[in-house]
């Protein structure tokens, strides 16, 4: 049973564009939690005696933590059942307070872990239901909407690089990302409604999350978005020790005085952002399928671009970042339009969730997997392999785009 392809009412297009406008600033605040602690790890690495492997703990925490709420919640049908916006806000909260608790009292690994993990946990409950909320307002350009939504978290998600380049203190660093996750929590609540195309709550069916991968449109679109996840959240964070990897084996700085962190900010930031909007007007035209089949043609490219340009020129690194950080993310929203436009409108919050459930879990893979690679290939030979994982999205996506009607 298709969702999506209803039209909200006249009357509720301006308020679907301020509600829109209030989901992605929840997004962009809550998500500020995301890497907070992963961008501080080089005062980290001084003040706690960090390793390799403790940074990459902080970051695997979060994901794995994300991943175990993602299914518990899909499980019981959560996001469909408990009122979305009810749902962001409580979780929001969450995220805040674990994350001023790791600021406030993590001296070490023994803390920082434990509450990053409920971290993860916590943001299950933000990013799935924000789609689904999204969802429940747009009908027609769904893909568009969603696009400014995954927009939302790649800002978010990169703030604490940001705050990080600008040499802040590392506890600042976290309680600021606190702080804007608890705002969120406040709009969410008193901002947010769901919109006029939300279907009633279902029964519980367990079973559902099976039922995603017998259809075939949706089994691509899942396939093209764990290709997509198993390169998304390496880049995200290795992107800054790449950079500065990079610029030490050239032997020249960065251009414009850029520091490692400014410019993972921009890439993953900003780049990504336009990434999102351009390929949520594009997917009007040509259908999510498709323009996620480019963007991933793109991204698998960018990785073989920045295994050739590593200890290079630094122009040039600057360059295939930026290209890097607006095609690693900018086919998001494709696979959650394609997946909600393919299923049954009443657990659209299930399948989203446990669409990003097991894509989450591919990047605790992936993310440790990189320093394994860089000690046995080097950063180039890291890249490459990331490479693999959009390459062969793109064919789960070529296959969507010839075999079914345009999704938008």
């Amino acid at each position: 049973m298709a969702a999506g392809r209803g039209v909200a009412p006249a009357g509720d297009r301006i308020t679907a564009g301020r509600q829109l406008a209030l989901i992605a600033v929840v997004q962009v605040l809550a998500m500020a939690t995301w890497f907070s602690a992963s961008a501080v790890v080089p005062s980290l690495r001084e003040e706690w005696g960090l390793g390799g492997g403790g940074a990459g703990l902080l970051t695997v925490a979060v994901q794995v933590g994300f991943v175990v709420g993602a299914v518990g919640s899909a499980l019981v049908n959560l996001p469909d059942i408990v009122p979305a916006h009810r749902l962001v806000a409580v979780a929001s909260l969450a995220a805040a307070g674990t994350t001023a608790l790791t600021a406030a009292v993590a001296d070490g690994l023994a803390w920082a872990v434990p509450l990053r993990f409920l971290t993860g946990v916590a943001l299950a409950g933000v990013y799935p239901p924000g789609m689904k909320l999204v969802a429940t307002w747009f009908g027609r350009g769904r893909g568009h909407a969603l696009a400014v939504m995954v927009g939302a978290l790649t800002l978010g998600s990169s703030l604490p690089q940001l705050l990080s380049g600008l040499a802040l203190p590392w506890e600042l660093v976290l309680h600021a990302a606190a702080a804007a996750a608890a705002a969120a929590a406040v709009l969410a609540l008193v901002g947010i409604r769901p919109g006029p195309l939300a279907a009633l709550a279902p029964p519980l069916d367990v079973r559902y999350v099976l039922t995603i991968f017998r259809q075939p449109a949706s089994r691509m679109a899942n396939l093209g978005y764990f290709g997509h996840m198993w390169e998304l959240y390496a880049v995200w964070a290795w992107l800054p020790a790449f950079v500065s990897a990079s610029v030490a084996a050239g032997g020249q700085d960065l251009p414009f005085t850029l520091s490692a962190g400014v410019l993972a900010f921009l890439a993953v930031g900003v780049a990504g952002l336009a990434g999102c909007l351009l390929a949520g007007r594009a997917s009007a035209r040509h259908g999510p399928a498709r323009t996620a089949l480019v963007a991933l043609v793109a991204s698998a490219t960018s990785c073989v671009a920045a295994a050739a340009v590593f200890g290079r020129s630094p122009h040039l690194l600057v360059l295939v970042c930026l290209v890097w950080g607006a095609s690693v993310i900018a086919d998001s929203a494709m696979f959650s339009t394609a997946l909600s436009e393919s299923v049954d409108p009443r657990y659209v919050g299930t399948a989203l969730t446990i669409q990003t459930a097991i894509g989450y879990s591919l990047t605790v893979v992936s993310i440790q997997l990189v320093p394994v690679l860089v000690d046995l290939a080097g950063w180039p030979g890291a890249a490459l392999v990331l490479a693999v994982g959009p390459a062969l999205g793109a064919v789960a996506m070529a296959r969507l785009s010839r075999g079914t009607a345009r999704l938008s």
